[in-house]
């Protein structure tokens, strides 16, 4: 059964602030100064690199008992290569993030075989790990003027 999730974002007035919000839950997400923003939040992308990491941390809590897998702490370290010259329509190159690296830290007694057949069930059940890797059906639903 499909459970749909929804967010709103809308543009504050201040350079290139904007207000996230999704289950009663408010981020605010800006630009570096030397992009036109006011550097009040961390940008979109950087926001996805969080999702990315976040959802990967919630799978290693949510599944690791049922895997059978001990571990004292985790976290995991994310990067993404991107050219803002693209975006700024100043080159012919992708938009988005060309790659996205990360590595897993775990503080675990688990030997290195179990730790890293944990790892591959994390990263096949991540749903963003799963968007960001098959991409994902952008639809476009309408526009409305007030």
């Amino acid at each position: 059964m499909l459970t749909t999730f929804k967010a709103i974002a809308t543009k504050l007035p201040q350079g290139l602030q904007v207000e996230t919000e999704s289950s009663g839950f408010k981020i605010l997400m800006d630009e570096p100064k030397q992009l036109g923003g006011t550097d009040q939040g961390m940008n979109p992308v950087e926001a996805l690199l969080c999702a990315l990491g976040a959802c990967q941390s919630i799978v290693v809590a949510a599944f690791a008992k049922r895997f059978g897998f001990s571990y004292e702490k985790f976290h995991v370290e994310l990067e993404g290569d991107l050219d803002p010259d693209g975006f700024m329509g100043l080159a012919d190159v992708r938009n988005g993030f060309q790659e996205i690296r990360y590595v897993m830290h775990f503080t675990t007694t688990e030997s290195q075989e179990k730790t890293e057949e944990f790892v591959a069930f994390v990263e096949n059940t991540c749903p963003v790990g799963d968007c960001l890797t098959n991409g994902v059906k952008l639809v476009q639903a309408g526009v409305v003027r007030h």
